[in-house]
């Protein structure tokens, strides 16, 4: 069916939103927005659903919501006669609404849902999907981006969002589906009532509190630091969790933005509520000031990110995803090491468009540092093997440049609140040496080089971006570059071909999963890599400086950002 074909089928339906009927009187007549909305489905993956808010197959809204959980249905019921599913939710628009008809449409189909009562973390959903030994969950979020969106996640019994294959099965269900009226549905309240739908217990929210609390490594050094923080939940689910963990560890001196304080989809004071953005911290860094912190955190929505500031003389100073990254890293292996708490085989894991100051970090303690593709879920991978091998505590800590962090096995995604307790943990240890967290990267940066990293993002919205994103790297794929910025290229690799060349034109197989990302080493030690976004329609280029001082480092990344503008076509 056609786009305007699909627009009229909708607008003549009798729809439950009204909100939608009323968006589609609206664009009566107006082909590009009818074409935006109907040009193609959602898109599911790995990531699940994650689109903008309203009207169409290409939108969120309760049918693409309830569609692709008769999907799952369909999945789950093919394996499991009695499958039991966990939902959990955070504070967007309409997250509620759309928890609350996936368990209608799972409880529709018999299975046994288990929802928390209130919204709350990515990692609790991950933690109750394992703890109440679910076949599946959903958490319904959009994680950093602006309010118009919204999105759906599915995670695997394992705690891990969704692997490709298990993907691209529900996908199959969903593509036979009809979108207005494929899915069964069952009214909530009716749910509960019949026990197909209950509410998760608080004690399950007190394991998780506890799992993390485990991951401490200096216990006791919170309370007597005397560290002042500035939290800003950037009007998501980390409020309470974050604060209860940090009174737990004693760290009391906390003040947290109030504008910012309380769920609110439409984030009033911050559009873009993303803590790698410096202007989702504005709020924040002004009560700093005011107040003199140490330091300011700020969760995301979904709290699986956290992004920081320090203080610097009479200012703040933002670190990046991988500057926390590689602190924390060093911070647990050094402090495990001397308190005789470092497990043998001990491993760690990040990604590859991640700072390569990491594997330095870890070989320096004799640590083993897995390196995979862009993806929470294959950090958790790493885990799971580890735990089938019989040896969980072996793995000491994840991350991936995009602010996210893991340690402990409690869950199997990015973890918003055990990251801000060993961030303060590890603010508070060299507090009490006399030490900023702006000191102890510039000793890292002394021991090990500097490394600097820099993400461009290029959008490409509608139908024609999708096309011309993957004009982009094939093109790139077809003329792979000998020299990049006036570097020679001594090895480039193809994720999605498994195929490493050398600058000899040797090429050996790599072991990792297929992926759309092109990756480019240059004989100066820096590195590009290009990947289209599996969430946002971009592409997002990856650049990896490395000098013997920062000044070098910082120069080779203005040429080496426009000579790859240049070749993919953007500049």
């Amino acid at each position: 069916m056609n786009p305007t074909a699909l627009y009229e089928r909708w607008l003549s339906a009798q729809l439950d939103d009204p909100d939608l009927t009323e968006e589609l009187k609206g664009i009566q007549g107006n082909d590009a927005e009818i074409l935006d909305r109907f040009y193609r489905d959602l898109e599911f993956g790995t990531a699940g659903l994650r689109g903008v808010l309203g009207a169409g197959n290409n939108r969120m809204n309760v049918y693409t919501v309830r569609r692709a959980t008769q999907g799952l249905a369909n999945y789950l019921l093919a394996a499991n006669r009695t499958p039991h599913v966990a939902i959990s939710y955070d504070s967007r628009i309409k997250s509620d609404l759309f928890a609350r008809q996936a368990a209608g449409v799972l409880a529709a189909n018999g299975i046994r849902v288990s929802i928390y009562p209130q919204l709350m973390p990515v990692p609790c959903l991950s933690f109750a999907t394992r703890e109440l030994h679910c076949d599946a969950g959903i958490m319904v979020t959009a994680s950093h981006n602006p309010a118009k969106y919204n999105g759906y996640k599915v995670y695997g019994p394992d705690g891990c969002q969704m692997t490709e294959h298990a993907a691209d099965a529900v996908l199959a269900q969903i593509n036979a589906l009809d979108i207005l009226e494929g899915a069964k549905q069952m009214p909530f309240e009716e749910g509960l009532e019949r026990g197909l739908i209950s509410y998760i217990p608080g004690e399950v929210e007190d394991k998780f509190v506890q799992a993390v609390l485990a991951q401490q490594v200096n216990p006791g050094v919170c309370a007597s630091a005397g560290l002042k923080l500035v939290y800003s939940p950037l009007n998501g689910t980390g409020n309470k969790p974050v604060r209860r963990v940090l009174g737990e560890i004693g760290a009391a001196d906390v003040t947290v933005v109030p504008e910012q304080e309380n769920p609110d989809g439409n984030f009033p004071t911050c559009p873009f509520p993303n803590p790698e953005i410096k202007d989702a911290l504005s709020l924040g860094l002004q009560l700093s000031r005011q107040v003199g912190a140490d330091l300011m955190l700020a969760t995301d929505p979904d709290c699986d990110r956290v992004g920081i500031a320090v203080k610097d003389g009479e200012d703040y100073r933002l670190f990046t995803g991988n500057q926390v990254g590689a602190l924390l890293l060093d911070y647990i292996c050094r402090n495990r090491k001397e308190r005789g708490t470092m497990p043998e085989g001990a491993f760690a894991v990040t990604t590859i468009v991640s700072t390569k100051l990491a594997t330095a970090i870890a070989q320096a303690y004799g640590v083993h540092m897995a390196i995979v593709l862009t993806g929470f879920k294959y950090i958790g991978e790493q885990i799971a093997i580890a735990e089938a091998q019989g040896h969980p505590e072996r793995f000491l800590f994840g991350f991936e440049e995009s602010y996210g962090y893991l340690s402990g096995t409690h869950a199997r995604d990015k973890d918003g609140v055990v990251a801000s307790m060993l961030i303060v943990e590890m603010a508070s240890w060299y507090k009490q040496q006399g030490k900023s967290l702006v000191d102890a990267l510039e000793e890292l940066y002394q021991r090990f080089g500097y490394y600097q990293e820099q993400v461009a993002n290029f959008q490409f919205e509608g139908a024609e971006g999708m096309a011309k994103m993957a004009q982009i790297m094939e093109t790139m794929r077809q003329n792979p570059p000998a020299e990049i910025a006036g570097s020679r290229v001594v090895c480039r690799k193809d994720y999605k071909l498994s195929q490493s060349v050398d600058q000899q034109g040797r090429a050996e197989p790599i072991d990792l999963p297929k992926s759309n990302v092109l990756e480019y080493r240059l004989e100066n030690g820096c590195t590009a890599i290009v990947r289209p976004s599996g969430t946002e329609p971009k592409i997002k280029l990856y650049l990896s400086l490395v000098g013997r001082t920062q000044q070098e480092a910082q120069q080779r990344g203005g040429p080496l950002k426009a000579d790859m503008e240049r070749l993919m076509g953007v500049g």
